[in-house]
C-alpha cells in the first residue's frame, strides 16, 4: 500500500479526501509558501512528529517554520487557534516543514536537539539539511492537526537556546514513572498540550524505560491521563444540585453538554451528518461511548481520540472550576460543513468554551429536552433513547 511521509497508509493519513481539502491545499501552496530548498533555517515550535507504522521503528522529525510572516507561536498552538477560520489554521500548519528519519523508539541516535526543542516553552531556531527539497502538500487527519511539506533530513542543529522550565528539567532528571511525572507537572499548571509533546518525545518515564510515543497515541494518552487525574478529584466532591445545559458551536461542530445531579458518569455522542468525507451516506451516523463511576478499562473504539478529548475538558471543568461532580452527557453534532478535519483539539476546545459560558438551568429533563429541540438538528429523543445516563431517575428528579 502507498504510504505517506511518516510511513502511514494514505488511507489513514491522507493528502486530499474532499474537494474542499484539495481547494484549501492548493490555495495555501499557491498563496504564501516560497519554493523550498534542501537547507532550511527557521523557528521550530516545541513539538516533533512521531509516526506509528512499523513500530517500534518509526519516522521521527522536527517541525520547522517556513513562513517568516507568521508568528512562530501560532504554528502549533491549538488554544490560540480557537475562533479562527479553517483557512487560517491550515495556513499555520502548512507553514511547518516536517523532517523525517527512521528511528527506533528506544535507540534513537540523534534526538537530543529534537528533545531540547520540545522542552522549550518558546520557539527556538533550528538548522536542517534535507536529502532533497521538501515536497509541497497539505495533509489532513481526524486526530492531529493538518500537516504541511515534508522531506527526509540528513542532519539538524539547534541554533537558539531552548527555554526549559526548571520544574520540567527536575522531573525529567528524577526519572519518575510517566504518569507520576505527568501528574507532578499538572500540579504545577503545565498545559496538557505541552505535556503531550513531552510524552511523545520520550521525555517522561523511568530512565531505562523512556521511549518515543507515536504522536497519534500520545495525544489520546495525554488526554486520558490528565482526565483520570481530574476524575480522581471529582469523585470526592459534592454533586451539582440542578440540571445545567451548556452549548457551543465552532468549525461546524455543535455541542450540547448536560450536567445532571449524581455521582460521576460520562457519555458522549458523535453524530455525523451525511454527505461529508467521514460519512458519504445521506443519513446521519451516530456513535456513542459511556463510562460508569468506577471508570472503564477498554478503549473507546467507536469515537477514539474524540471521546478522550471531550472527557478531559468536562473532567477539568468539574474539578478545577465548578468543584462539583455530576453525570455528564456530551452531544456532538458534526455538520456537513465540517469537510476538512483539523484534529481532536477542536473537540477539546469546543467543550472548554461551552463550559466557560453561563449555563441554562433546567427544572427537569423534560425542560432540557424541550430546549434541545430548538438547538439540535436531530430530535433529542434519538439521544435519550440510546443514553445510559438520561433515562436514570434520581431522588432529586422528584
Amino acid at each position: 500500500m502507498e504510504s505517506d511521509f511518516y510511513g502511514q497508509p494514505l488511507t489513514d493519513l491522507y493528502r486530499f479526501k474532499s474537494p474542499r481539502e484539495k481547494l484549501l491545499s492548493q490555495l495555501v501552496i499557491n498563496s504564501h509558501l516560497k519554493p523550498l530548498k534542501k537547507e532550511m533555517f527557521g523557528p521550530t515550535p516545541p513539538n516533533i512528529f512521531v509516526g506509528r507504522v512499523g513500530y517500534p521503528s518509526v519516522y521521527v522529525g522536527p517541525l520547522v517554520g517556513a513562513d517568516e510572516g507568521i508568528d512562530a507561536a501560532l504554528y502549533d498552538n491549538p488554544r490560540g487557534w480557537y475562533g479562527l477560520p479553517i483557512e487560517e489554521i491550515v495556513k499555520f500548519r502548512s507553514s511547518l516543514v516536517r523532517g523525517k528519519k527512521l528511528e527506533h523508539v528506544k535507540k534513537s541516535r540523534e534526538l537530543l536537539d529534537l528533545q531540547d526543542s520540545v522542552l522549550s516553552q518558546k520557539a527556538v531556531d533550528m538548522e536542517v539539511n534535507f536529502k532533497k527539497p521538501p515536497s509541497m502538500g497539505v495533509y489532513f487527519h481526524s486526530t492531529f492537526q493538518p500537516m504541511g511539506p515534508t522531506a527526509e533530513y540528513v542532519n539538524l542543529r539547534l541554533v537558539g537556546n531552548p527555554q526549559i522550565p526548571r520544574k520540567v528539567d527536575s522531573v525529567i532528571s528524577e526519572g519518575l514513572k510517566a504518569r507520576e511525572g505527568f501528574e507532578e507537572l499538572m500540579r504545577h499548571k503545565f498545559d496538557v498540550y505541552y505535556l503531550q509533546k513531552l510524552l511523545s518525545a520520550g521525555l517522561l518515564g523511568e530512565t531505562q524505560k523512556k521511549k518515543l510515543v507515536p504522536t497519534r497515541w500520545s495525544i489520546t494518552a495525554a488526554d486520558k491521563i490528565a482526565a483520570d487525574i481530574f476524575i480522581e478529584q471529582v469523585r470526592t466532591l459534592k454533586s451539582v444540585n440542578e440540571i445545567q445545559l451548556y452549548t457551543n458551536t465552532y468549525l461546524a461542530n455543535h455541542f450540547e453538554i448536560l450536567l445532571l445531579p449524581g455521582n460521576w458518569e460520562f457519555e458522549q455522542f458523535e453524530n455525523w451528518e451525511g454527505g461529508i468525507s467521514c460519512n458519504k451516506t445521506k443519513e446521519w451516523f451516530l456513535e456513542h461511548e459511556y463510562e460508569p463511576f468506577e471508570g472503564r478499562s477498554d478503549y473507546a473504539k467507536s469515537e477514539g481520540g474524540g471521546y478522550y478529548a471531550g472527557r478531559l475538558s468536562v473532567a477539568e471543568y468539574l474539578a478545577s472550576s465548578l468543584k462539583r461532580q455530576a453525570r455528564a452527557v456530551v452531544i456532538r453534532e458534526i455538520h456537513k460543513e465540517y469537510d476538512v478535519p483539523v484534529g481532536v483539539w477542536e473537540i477539546r476546545e469546543n467543550v472548554r468554551h461551552a463550559l466557560a459560558k453561563e449555563p441554562v438551568k433546567c427544572a427537569s429533563l423534560e425542560e432540557a429536552k424541550s430546549l434541545l429541540c430548538t438547538r439540535l438538528r436531530n430530535p433529542p429523543e434519538l439521544y435519550f433513547q440510546k443514553s445510559r445516563i438520561l433515562p436514570q431517575r434520581k431522588l432529586v428528579d422528584f
